[in-house]
């Protein structure tokens, strides 16, 4: 019987009915029906009878001004609104203050019609309107009983729910586990709580709620034994599982839900009901959600105080990171952003959605190479840019190990370029994107963000002596998720295809963080910065790749080695084991913000470093790769290729054989 009620409440009528509760004004047409009714029950006998207040126009018209009376009185105290909400006990002083009201009412206008009337009679009985209105009390709060508890059957039914543990035992988990049990339409029915505590005591419930112990060893036995689809846990656990409590869920291919926010929803005025659903809200755990980090607080109001109201120049502006910076320097209210990028279509796409997201903001599209040095002094010329993100490059290792001179045109010359405009045209603040790959560079792309780095640290130095104001500062971190080229897209379309899933080596480590959240500290690292710093990130623990395919793998519901395969292909061309974010050489001063520290490095002297980039440059033009890579080991001596042909060159150096490069003193700049 109890299925058959279920599946009654599913149909497609009561499933409307459930996601918008009775409206306001089917619930009044009940009240004055009600009110007909008890009317017509205390009326029956004169009807009956044939006395002269039950004649058919004496009846009728007496139950018109009954019903216009109930009615005003019950639209202007909104008697028939809220009632899912209010207890039985606010219902029934409700109603007995309606009843008494308009009975009242009634017997006034009874008292009138008798005082201003030539016979002096009665509208209808005195006791007809009091029985009248003791009736219609009874049967209005019986209706409203009757609606809160078909509301509470449809709400707790449990047909097409799936079963689901909230995990932990606290205040937030506990008020998680009743927002889902008793919201309208929901997709979840909580059977229990899984603590995370060391209480060994036997079963027990908190609220109706079974509370189960987590153990490692027995916690499969848990969800399989009672049918459970999934644990659910809200944002206070989530630096619990990304500390490794996920695993132990992720190995036994028990689902992970997620919500981040439980919304409070108020009543719109004319429904009765929550407008949305709390299972709206909660999401299937991605491999990202246990790899991001907390939110950092940042220095916003620093950050606001340099770009509101500038004309910031941005370069890769399309790309992951620029595309990014874009967007939260819209949101600090710059008063013109320059987009320089040279891909059409992605700049496209990013006019669009600035449109939509910041109309306000005026947003220019500058289509160009930073390799040409004409089209990119137009653009400074044009816009006088106060502040320059300079995130224009090329990233992937394997791509410019086969492409090493274009590396260097677009990652060297092109810096060079867009850093010696920021010095002419009085930019205050030019900030360049950096990685943690220059660090002891293992191939061609690390080792030109490395020169990158030299050729504009020297560059402050030397204009700072020259007394220019001019301020060059560079970020440095490692990977970010989901940018382009980044392994976990890869992963998932891989797993999507059913495998195989490739990682490089089983060994191999790297670093991560969100893209958020690493323009957020590029920003402030940029405004903070002074000149001649190289600031790097906190980039938390680093996470073995090959761990994080099998982790994938088993939240995609799927068994790493038996659903999905993983295969080790060996190192790309370039690529290391692990990357560093500072060489053995140098230290870390800290800021005002933890997650930001200044890198004591190695600086240069400027005319020397111009004449080795110069020379770098001048080999990457003619096509000359050989002697290009040469001139870069030797000018960037911790530069030594790994899985790369050109192996053979750092064995060359290593037997004298070099092309004459011009030494390279050093010196230690402290800030």
């Amino acid at each position: 019987m109890s299925a058959l009620f279920n599946k009654v409440l599913y149909t497609k009528w009561m499933r409307a009915a459930r996601l918008k509760t009775a409206p306001r004004w089917l619930i009044l047409l009940a009240d004055l029906i009600i009110v007909a009714s008890s009317y017509t029950l205390v009326s029956l006998p004169d009807v009956i009878t044939g006395t002269s207040v039950g004649h058919p126009l004496v009846f009728f018209g007496n139950m018109g001004i009954m019903l216009l009376v109930y009615f005003l009185v019950t639209y202007l105290s909104r008697s028939y609104t809220h009632i899912i909400r209010l207890s039985a006990i606010e219902d029934l002083y409700r109603q007995f203050l309606v009843t008494l009201i308009a009975t009242v009412i009634l017997l006034v206008i009874n008292i009138v019609s008798i005082l201003v009337t030539p016979s002096h009679n009665e509208l209808m009985r005195f006791w007809t309107i009091i029985v009248t209105g003791v009736i219609s009390f009874a049967f209005l709060v019986m209706e409203r009983l009757v609606v809160k508890q078909l509301y509470s059957m449809m709400m707790h039914s449990e047909f097409g729910r799936k079963p689901v543990l909230v995990l932990g035992t606290s205040l937030n988990s506990l008020i998680l586990a009743n927002a889902l049990k008793n919201e309208i339409g929901g997709k979840f029915r909580p059977v229990g709580l899984l603590s995370t505590g060391n209480n060994k005591q036997g079963k027990h419930t908190i609220n109706g709620f079974e509370v189960y112990q987590y153990d490692p060893d027995t916690v499969a036995n848990i969800f399989v034994g009672n049918g459970i689809y999934a644990l659910i846990f809200g944002s206070d656990h989530v630096e619990l599982m990304r500390n490794g409590f996920a695993d132990q869920f992720i190995n036994n291919n028990i689902r992970l839900l997620l919500i981040n926010k439980v919304q409070e929803f108020e009543p719109d005025g004319d429904d009765d009901s929550h407008n949305d659903n709390i299972s709206t809200h909660v999401k299937e755990v991605q491999i990202e959600d246990l790899l991001g980090r907390d939110p950092i607080v940042l220095n916003n109001m620093l950050v606001r105080n340099h770009i509101k109201g500038s004309c910031v120049l941005i370069t890769g502006a399309c790309g992951s990171i620029g595309s990014e910076i874009v967007r939260q320097v819209a949101a600090y209210k710059a008063s013109k952003i320059v987009l320089v990028d040279q891909a059409e279509t992605p700049m496209h796409d990013m006019a669009l959605e600035m449109k939509q997201k910041f109309p306000d903001i005026d947003i220019v599209l500058y289509m160009g190479d930073i390799q040409n040095r004409d089209r990119m002094e137009r653009a400074f010329a044009s816009y006088r840019p106060k502040y320059v993100f300079h995130a224009a490059a090329y990233k992937h290792v394997p791509m410019m190990e086969k492409n090493p001179t274009e590396a260097v045109l677009t990652n060297v010359m092109g810096t060079r370029n867009i850093a010696d405009l920021a010095l002419k045209y009085g930019v205050y603040k030019f900030v360049m994107i950096s990685t943690d790959k220059a660090v002891n560079p293992s191939n061609v792309m690390g080792c030109t963000k490395r020169l990158a780095e030299i050729y504009t640290q020297s560059l402050f130095f030397s204009a700072q002596h020259q007394g220019k104001n001019t301020q060059f500062i560079t970020t440095r971190f490692g990977n970010v998720l989901g940018s382009n080229g980044s392994v976990i897209p890869l992963f998932r379309k891989q797993i999507a295809e059913g495998g195989p899933v490739t990682v490089t080596d089983k060994h191999i480590i790297r670093y991560f963080m969100t893209i958020p959240e690493a323009c957020s500290l590029v920003l402030d690292a940029g405004c903070m910065g002074h000149g001649g710093e190289i600031y790097i990130f906190d980039m938390g623990k680093p996470v073995k790749i090959y761990d994080l395919a099998t982790r994938m793998i088993s939240l995609a519901g799927l068994k790493p080695g038996i659903d999905i395969k993983i295969e080790e292909i060996g190192l790309r061309p370039g690529e290391k084991l692990y990357e560093e974010l500072l060489n053995d050489k140098e230290k870390t001063i800290k800021t005002d913000n933890e997650k930001i520290m200044i890198a004591k490095v190695r600086t240069y002297d400027f005319k020397t470093v111009l004449n080795n980039i110069q020379n770098i440059i001048g080999y990457a033009s003619q096509g000359n790769t050989h002697d290009m890579i040469m001139a870069m080991k030797e000018f960037v001596p911790e530069f030594k290729s790994m899985n790369s042909v050109y192996e053979k060159i750092d064995k060359e150096i290593a037997q004298g054989n070099t092309p004459g490069v011009t030494s390279v003193p050093e010196t230690e700049m402290y800030y």
